[in-house]
């Protein structure tokens, strides 16, 4: 694999979030319940689809592939809601109001037992991240921490810390120097460490892996990373399905404790395709739950 030309357009892009706004919803919701900040929603979404351009292209070009069909405007628009939902969502789950919220969980026995070596989990701008780590706070003695570009949330993270700061995560900034060091070492006490995957500051470290038909621009750093910590690989995602039901899946991807020098080529190789497999089948399930909104592929969707 090689790789193509691509732009951090995620990360140039400025922050479209209005603070003002989000307290305010956040104030409405929590006191109002529920019910009544979801029906903020739809005008948010509405606002959304009508005044983001290149949203809507971003759009327009992953629908078709994972809907096999053309993208109508509902598509487009169901895809902004749910975006808006889970971050919506994202409120009660940080209150621990779970008793909300119907969680299937697919895939639980692949977690580390309690005092084994922890994994790392690679997931992606899909569904819900914050109901991944409420099965964590189900799961007693079961510690994840957050590895991730830290500054690009960092705004409304610390509107969601606010909100109940016993549940803000553990966060191991990515780009420092010591980063390595704590992620292996949150391994070695037996810790999940997740990372969304399928984004990078870099161009310079990204490879072209097929998903949903074409080529797509992923960073090669997470996997690199992998085989180095010598650790398991755990795909994770929380798919949104409406309402207020949410399906944890969990499915592992590689484990590179074998992996020689001669080996890791390939085996990095292996665990980026089995990761965009494991995204494919993910996106044909739940459409609605991508969040890349941002030109993913240098190829148009294939007819």
């Amino acid at each position: 694999m090689s790789a193509p030309p691509a732009a951090t357009a995620w990360a140039q892009r400025p922050e479209r979030s209005n603070m003002a706004m989000l307290r305010l919803m956040a104030w409405l919701s929590l006191r109002l319940g529920r019910p009544a900040g979801r029906a903020l929603l739809h005008l948010i979404a509405a606002y959304f689809v009508a005044f983001s351009p290149a949203a809507r292209r971003a759009s327009r070009d992953y629908l078709p592939r994972a809907l096999g069909r053309p993208a109508r405007l509902a598509d487009g628009y169901r895809q902004v809601f749910a975006f808006a939902a889970t971050i919506h969502d994202r409120l009660y789950l940080l209150k621990d109001r779970f008793d909300l919220f119907d969680i299937d969980v697919d895939g639980a026995e692949l977690l580390p037992a309690a005092g084994a070596r922890g994994a790392l989990l690679f997931g992606a701008h899909f569904g819900s991240f914050e109901v991944i780590r409420a099965v964590g706070r189900h799961q007693p003695g079961l510690r994840i921490a957050l590895a991730m570009y830290e500054d690009n949330a960092r705004r409304i993270n610390t509107l969601l810390a606010a909100i109940n700061p016993a549940a803000r995560p553990e966060v191991i900034p990515l780009g420092r120097l010591d980063a390595m060091l704590r992620i292996r070492q949150c391994l070695d006490e037996g810790a999940l460490v997740g990372v969304l995957a399928d984004r990078s500051l870099s161009s310079d470290d990204r490879v072209a892996v097929p998903v949903l038909g074409s080529p797509a621009a992923l960073p090669s750093g997470p996997f690199r990373m992998a085989a180095m910590l010598r650790a398991p690989v755990i795909f994770m995602a929380g798919l949104y399905h409406g309402g207020n039901r949410y399906t944890v899946r969990f499915r592992q991807l590689a484990d590179f404790s074998a992996t020689t020098r001669d080996s890791r080529a390939h085996d990095i190789d292996a665990a980026m395709r089995a990761y965009a497999a494991e995204l494919e089948t993910c996106c044909r399930a739940e459409p609605s739950n991508w969040f890349n909104f941002f030109p993913f592929w240098a190829d148009p969707p294939p007819p």
